[in-house]
């Protein structure tokens, strides 16, 4: 079960969801997702695997930068 609440660490508005005993940064959850959804639709419209590979690994990358970022 996933559970979401704010941390008392270095961000404390930061909110984290707790997978497996492990909490995990919403963003780093949000860019897997913008990357897995990236990734997906731009294999379908391409039909290449490098191109959607590549561009899922931006988009997640850009999104985790922007998450830590902002803390």
């Amino acid at each position: 079960m996933a559970v979401v609440h704010p941390t008392r660490t270095a961000h404390p508005r930061a909110a984290t969801v707790d997978i497996a005993g492990t909490a995990w940064p919403v963003y780093k959850l949000e860019a897997l997702a913008a990357a897995l959804a990236t990734g997906l639709i731009l294999a379908l419209i391409t039909g290449s695997l490098q191109a959607a590979v590549l561009a899922a690994a931006a988009v997640a990358s850009i999104r985790w930068l922007i998450g830590h970022g902002r803390g």
